[in-house]
């Protein structure tokens, strides 16, 4: 167990000028607020910010970091208060430890919901100071160290939050040991049986990999000392949630990976010896064709610089290698604790313009997207670090996510560019806008005034910032058309009731009906609600004419009346409740559900008024959702009391062997789960890929039986095919 002296001793180590009676006192206070209370695995709560402040402590972070790390739960779980932290220990820390809390007192309609808004609260925190984000980093890793104290649902979320949000901002932070522990223990939870099939198959031949390993450490050490070059050469095996990565993309089994060894040569000398300790280690032995980064010439976005290869090794084994320099290493490492400079005011110096240019555009996200939904998904899709490296026509390297089209080039340079992109030229050469872009490019963007966003964009655009742009420009259309038509279909009811719009709009009278009937909103947003079917256009008149509802009519009336009024109900009370939905609170309304992801009871879902169609319901995380205009929407729950099956697709993909198949549909029926259609495809590297059509009556079921699945031997990967 890690003690507050280690914690102190560490700190004296690497900063003999710290304050160390300001850590002194915010240990003896953590101590104190926090004496009583336990965390799941029995232990003492103080354990907890004893190691936070640990892995910061690593990081070799200032002692106001360690401080407000040893503070960083007061807020939240005691009865400690912003001034009290200010006044005991200072501004500095007491903004570090209140940038940490959690949002509390508000109510959210999901826990996806309240995620979203707790992070977009760290981010606007951490821009004005990156410490924030580095406590919550070291939180989040103790916390992943002690997952196997919190149930088996917490865990899974946990360890998938963990992986779509932190493991990225680490790597983003290029602090990777951080990275690679966060991945490593998500991986670990996600995928546990997966982890004891690798585990099983790496340990036939772990000696064999140390010898190895020492050989070629032995070799490279030699030929570079030889040639006048000091380095210290590092060996080991992959991770094994690198390791399944790369299985899951090239679809291969483990005995099929070749570079599962990793190789780091770490030099004593300026850059350029790098150079040639690559043309040495290429010398002696055949390296892979397009296996080969410079980043030293084109640094990642974080500042990360090594050349990386990939060369044919002794025994014909391929193994990657790895060449920096001693401060390159350390930079890899600690990124961007290892140089950052605390200082009054925000990062303004040019490298740290650079460094932080995607915390500034995930910031710009955060105010323009109003969705916490869609701000939490543009924000997974752009942290993720698969890049390509692109040039403008004038040589300026841009970095784009991995599958990036000329379109999400163009608005990388300028939103007004890829608004009005309409043509693109690669290497010299016409290609059409989904071309998919490839590390080296130059790309050339044609613009026309007569060009806008379209719809089928969004099918080959990958980066944020270009669907932000996209989805924002089809809704302003949709929503213009929408005012427009329900603007007509007002003028309508109004002339055979006598009235006047254009009179009702200058008295200011339809404004104010606006007001009352939608909140905060106007006459646009009234025009829009009759186009979408939310408020009747009969109804609008009578208000304005004063013909109020009776009195006798009960309160709950009017809602279920203007449901029933808006959607095609079905024939009989047993019919509608089919669907197994309900639109708020209503089981007797039209719905119909989304083709593009075909949602589940136990999905959350997300409803759409549709003009004479009903309400149709899609998955939250759809892509589709993005597309459509957020004033259509109304609130759909599935229907506790009702189970439907439901026809959904699965896709199984396994190597080719001899009564497989039969494993699968064992493993399905099992679960109690009807197949409805079976197809399999085989292809010449002996692998099979399986398409079931299942009626499933919930996504636990379908999560339970598809994890069942994984557990049959030969199976690479088992996906839920949406759409």
């Amino acid at each position: 167990m890690l003690r507050f002296n280690d914690i102190a001793d560490r700190v004296l180590d690497y900063s003999p000028s710290s304050d160390l009676e300001l850590l002194q006192r915010a240990y003896v206070f953590s101590a104190k607020v926090h004496e009583g209370q336990e965390r799941l695995s029995g232990e003492p709560y103080l354990i907890h910010p004893l190691e936070v402040a640990g892995v910061l402590v690593d990081m070799r972070m200032d002692a106001v970091t360690v401080a407000a790390a040893l503070l960083h739960d007061t807020l939240e779980d005691t009865l400690t208060t912003k001034e009290e932290l200010e006044r005991l220990f200072g501004a500095k820390v007491a903004f570090l430890v209140e940038g940490l809390t959690k949002i509390a007192k508000i109510e959210f309609a999901s826990a996806r919901e309240r995620q979203a808004e707790n992070f977009r609260k760290m981010l606007v925190a951490m821009s004005t100071d990156i410490r924030i984000l580095l406590i919550k980093l070291a939180d989040r890793l103790h916390n992943m160290r002690t997952l196997e104290y919190v149930n088996e649902s917490s865990r899974q979320r946990i360890a998938q939050e963990t992986m779509d949000i932190y493991v990225p901002l680490a790597q983003r932070l290029g602090i990777r040991w951080l990275m690679e522990d966060l991945q490593e223990l998500a991986f670990r939870a996600l995928h546990a049986q997966v982890v004891e099939e690798l585990e099983r198959q790496l340990t036939t031949s772990r000696e064999e990999r140390e010898k190895y390993i020492e050989e070629v450490i032995g070799i490279i050490s030699s030929k570079l000392s030889q040639n006048g070059i000091n380095c210290e050469v590092k060996g080991r095996t992959k991770e094994l949630a690198s390791i399944y990565k790369k299985m899951q993309t090239q679809g291969i089994a483990l005995d099929q990976m070749y570079d599962v060894i990793a190789f780091r040569v770490v030099i004593e000398g300026p850059s350029e010896m790098c150079y040639a300790a690559l043309g040495l280690i290429h010398g002696t032995w055949r390296p892979v064709p397009s296996r080969f980064k410079d980043f030293l010439g084109n640094p990642k976005p974080n500042g990360y610089q090594s050349l990386h290869t990939t060369v044919i090794g002794p025994y014909g084994e391929r193994m990657e290698v790895q060449i920096r320099t001693e401060e390159m290493d350390r930079d890899a490492e600690y990124g961007i604790a290892a140089h950052w400079k605390y200082k009054e005011g925000p990062a303004d110096a040019p490298e740290d313009q650079k460094r932080f240019g995607w915390l500034r555009q995930l910031l710009e996200w955060q105010r323009e997207l109003a969705d916490p939904h869609e701000f939490l998904d543009t924000v997974k899709l752009d942290l993720f670090p698969d890049e390509v490296f692109v040039f403008t026509p004038r040589g300026e390297v841009m970095n784009l996510p991995r599958r990036a089209t000329p379109v999400d080039f163009a608005y990388a340079i300028h939103s007004e560019v890829g608004d009005h992109c309409a043509g693109a030229k690669v290497n010299g050469k016409m290609v059409p806008l989904r071309h998919v872009l490839v590390d080296g490019d130059t790309v050339e963007i044609t613009t026309s005034e007569h060009q806008f966003p379209r719809k089928d964009w969004l099918e080959f655009i990958v980066s944020g910032k270009a669907r932000n742009h996209v989805r924002h420009s089809i809704r302003a259309v949709e929503r213009t058309r929408a005012r427009e038509l329900g603007r007509d279909i007002l003028t309508r009811e109004m002339r055979r009731a006598g009235l006047s719009l254009s009179k009702l709009l200058q008295s200011g009278e339809l404004e104010e009906l606006a007001r009352s009937e939608i909140r905060g909103g106007g006459a646009n947003e009234l025009f829009a609600a009759v186009s979408y079917g939310k408020i009747a256009a009969s109804s609008v008149v009578r208000k304005l004419k004063g013909e109020e509802e009776t009195k006798e009519e009960p309160k709950p009336v009017p809602m279920q009346e203007r449901l029933r009024s808006l959607f095609t109900k079905r024939p009989s009370a047993d019919a509608s409740s089919e669907a197994g939905i309900r639109v708020s609170g209503q089981a007797d309304v039209l719905v119909r559900f989304g083709g593009c992801c075909d949602p589940l009871p136990g999905d959350e879902v997300v409803g759409f008024v549709t003009r004479g169609r009903g309400v149709t319901v899609h998955a939250r995380g759809c892509p589709r959702v993005f597309e459509l205009d957020p004033e259509r929407r109304i609130d759909v729950a599935w229907d506790a009391e009702v189970a439907v099956p439901r026809k959904i697709r699965i896709r199984v993909t396994s190597r080719d062997n001899p009564g497989i198949l039969a494993k699968i549909t064992n493993a399905i029926s099992a679960a109690g789960i009807n197949i409805a259609a079976v197809k399999v495809t085989t292809d010449e590297q002996k692998q099979a890929s399986q398409s079931f059509e299942l009626w499933v009556s919930n996504a636990k079921t379908l999560n339970a039986v598809m994890k069942e699945i994984t557990r049959v031997k030969g199976v690479l990967s088992v996906d839920r095919v949406r759409g």
